[in-house]
């Protein structure tokens, strides 16, 4: 597995050719190279860029010539797990030729990883489209644009094709779609709204969650916007706009500035951060747990630019009904409070 400098691209087919080869469209030439590969699929793939010859992406009628080094590259490391397609039930919001919204459920993780064999969103979407030839290439994650969290529930942007996937890719890229979140965490807010600014990097300790460092020290950039929708008095319910994507963004800024996500075991949000020491009250706050058995987070809508038409593609979701309830629950909290 081989890492390109320039691009930060996977190498995962390497051929140099033969001294002996006649002028030969690159298509032709790897259809005769890889097995279990369409013609389409490799046309596709130089289409978006991920041939490379020499170093140089290069379009499907190149003819290649001896000595040249054929390369094909793509965004994530080749294929370690085997995704097996597997007749889960998904909840599709939008499907058209070039991509499928998918309303993640909480507890399902996104894609195969070592622990998680089977059962995963790719799983699932391996079956639903198994005539697709992205889903049946060597791609680590097929078609995955952007990831949530096992327990994190909600949008998810899904590309059917290879060209599909770039334009999309890039888009989170260069921090053009809207992404917002919906979140209970613990604690009041002085202001209506903020902005949290630090680096995201691997937890020097704990390599499962993530931390905030200084500028410049470790780790990448990382921007959310938050603005309070509702107090209750010991928590509350915020929206969050991610400006940037990184792994664990909203659950380590929120954590960083004193404010952990509602039962998010891993950033200290499952215990009981703030309120009363009565009895009575740490029941209340427990069964809300019980209702809630995983971190308070749920990625409510998702605006793009649709990579093939253009026109402006917004979505959003309901919040599911176990982040519902705890919600209703410390509502009639705080309304009981006052009476």
């Amino acid at each position: 597995m081989q890492e390109t400098e320039d691009n930060k691209l996977f190498e995962h087919f390497k051929y140099i050719v033969d001294p002996g080869q006649s002028p030969l469209r690159i298509d032709k030439y790897l259809f005769n190279k890889i097995e279990n590969i369409s013609r389409h699929r490799i046309q596709e793939t130089a289409k978006s860029g991920n041939i490379l010859v020499n170093e140089t992406a290069v379009k499907s009628n190149y003819k290649v010539k001896p000595g040249d080094v054929v390369s094909i590259v793509f965004e994530y490391p080749p294929r370690e797990i085997e995704i097996i397609p597997e007749n889960i039930p998904i909840n599709i919001v939008y499907e058209d030729d070039d991509l499928l919204l998918v309303n993640k459920q909480p507890g399902m993780v996104v894609h195969p990883s070592y622990g998680h064999y089977s059962g995963t969103l790719l799983n699932a979407l391996a079956y639903h489209l198994r005539d697709n030839e992205l889903f049946k290439s060597d791609d680590n994650r097929p078609g995955l644009i952007h990831r949530i969290d096992k327990n994190t529930s909600g949008i998810l942007l899904i590309a059917k094709t290879e060209e599909a996937k770039m334009k999309l890719s890039k888009q989170f890229f260069d921090r053009t779609t809207s992404r917002r979140y919906i979140a209970l965490v613990w604690g009041n807010f002085e202001e209506e709204e903020g902005t949290i600014t630090g680096h995201i990097g691997r937890n020097l300790k704990n390599r499962k969650i993530m931390d905030v460092f200084p500028e410049g020290e470790y780790g990448k950039h990382a921007v959310t916007h938050y603005k309070v929708i509702e107090r209750y008095g010991y928590v509350s319910q915020i929206e969050c706009r991610l400006e940037t994507g990184r792994t664990h963004q909203i659950r380590a800024h929120m954590k960083h500035i004193g404010h952990p996500l509602f039962n998010d075991e891993e950033y200290g949000g499952d215990r009981i951060l703030k309120g009363t020491t009565f009895t009575k009250y740490k029941q209340f706050v427990q069964n809300c747990f019980n209702v809630l058995p995983r971190q308070a987070l749920h990625a409510k809508s998702l605006g793009f630019v649709h990579p093939t038409t253009g026109k402006d593609m917004f979505f959003d979701s309901d919040i599911p009904n176990d982040m519902a309830v705890a919600i209703e629950r410390w509502q009639n909290y705080v309304k009981n409070r006052e009476l």
